[in-house]
């Protein structure tokens, strides 16, 4: 059986085994929120520190995707996926270990590199095994367990209650990732293109070159803005919800309404991309992300509060999860994963600067309704960006 044809026989397998891989990411994203009632009283975590340990993963995320990219792109996508699962996996249980701030710090940076190596290689599968007119969709789909993966975590502390050790939310969300490698090196095909010459791979000079230059300027402008939208919600929403009154069960379900929003919205999106093109969806998704933050500002009853988390995780996660599936189209194949592994760098240090901005605004005394107006002008110029990165420039001709 030849490659083309094992992409053929089993592409329903490779969307499930990438969905898992993101949910697990998801799940131990959203741990660190869920978590963190808990560890700033048992860890005696002062708010500038959570902010801190929350944005360590996320500077790991940085250079995991530089790396992940260039060696997917050399190495091929399945051996990178398998290690940098494996490393998240690890480091989560280790996460489940720290006893002191420093330690947390250091394990949530080693979590954040293999959550940034496997970014680029599911958005290159998700390119490489899609028809033109389904491409988004199958991305959607595949980053649809992302916030799976933190509605479940979200789940699990509702249900649980005060009776949930914060160690175990870590000790689980380690464990799956373990059990999963073996499943990607036996089951899941290399999906690299063989036309792809390794030594063009590692290149900056061509990802940025021949007309690049602009896209890409554009397009990690709008990853950086989502991304610090998306990061801060993530790490502070919960603890947010609770500083405006709010029981801390309440602010679980916020979680938990933000990730379920973020599944529909990555559904609906993606169906919406693929029939009608990126510019207006993408646009929009900002759009209304300003006015459902500036509803999370005024809302005083719980129904307001849910209604606005959902509405908040199915615009800004599910149009992160477009722009995924529109990145790779402004690169060739022979430097795809590298020039979407960059894309994704270069915008998560908004999802560094996300929780830290939290994190220093609250400590400056801001309430928490004012973190949430923050957001506002961000969403905004989001929409302006991705506007003109669509409206101005085309995707690579072998996209």
């Amino acid at each position: 059986m030849t490659q083309a044809k094992r992409f053929e026989a089993v592409p329903g397998l490779i969307v499930a085994i990438c969905f898992a891989v993101a949910a697990l990411e998801g799940y131990d994203i959203q741990a660190f929120g869920v978590a963190a009632p808990q560890l700033v009283v048992r860890l005696g975590l002062t708010p500038s520190q959570m902010g801190m340990a929350g944005s360590a993963a996320m500077v790991g995320l940085v250079f995991g995707a530089l790396a992940g990219g260039h060696l997917a792109d050399r190495w091929g996508r399945r051996p990178v996926l398998a290690l940098a699962t494996a490393g998240f996996g690890l480091f989560s249980v280790l996460t489940a270990l720290a006893g002191q701030f420093e330690t947390l710090t250091v394990c949530r940076f080693l979590t954040g590199l293999g959550f940034g190596a496997a970014m680029p290689n599911l958005i290159a599968i998700a390119t490489e095994i899609s028809p033109a007119n389904r491409r988004v969709a199958t991305t959607t789909q595949m980053f649809c367990g992302m916030p799976t993966g933190g509605a479940l975590v979200a789940l699990l502390a509702q249900l649980a209650g005060p009776a949930l050790d914060w160690r175990i939310i870590f000790l689980i969300g380690g464990a799956l990732p373990l059990a999963l490698t073996p499943l990607i090196l036996w089951v899941l095909p290399e999906t690299r293109p063989p036309s792809v010459d390794p030594a063009r791979t590692q290149a900056t000079g061509q990802i940025l070159g021949q007309g690049r230059l602009g896209p890409s300027l554009l397009l990690w402008i709008v990853f950086l803005l989502n991304l610090l939208i998306t990061y801060l919600l993530l790490n502070w929403l919960p603890t947010l919800i609770v500083a405006k009154g709010f029981a801390a069960r309440e602010g679980a379900s916020s979680a938990l309404w933000f990730n379920g929003g973020g599944m529909i919205g990555a559904l609906v999106l993606g169906r919406i991309v693929d029939r009608f093109g990126f510019r207006w969806p993408s646009a929009l998704a900002f759009v209304v992300l300003g006015h459902a933050l500036l509803g999370l500002s005024k809302a005083t009853d719980l129904p307001s509060l849910l209604v606005c988390s959902g509405l908040s995780g199915m615009c800004v996660l599910g149009g992160l999860y477009i722009l995924y599936a529109l990145a790779p189209t402004y690169y060739p194949a022979a430097f795809r994963a590298a020039g979407t592994g960059l894309a994704v760098a270069v915008g998560r240090l908004g999802s560094i600067a996300g929780p830290v901005i939290a994190g220093q605004l609250r400590a400056g005394g801001y309430s928490a309704d004012q973190v949430f107006l923050a957001m506002v002008p961000a969403s905004l110029a989001g929409a302006a960006a991705v506007w003109g990165l669509i409206t101005w420039f085309r995707p690579s001709a072998d996209s």
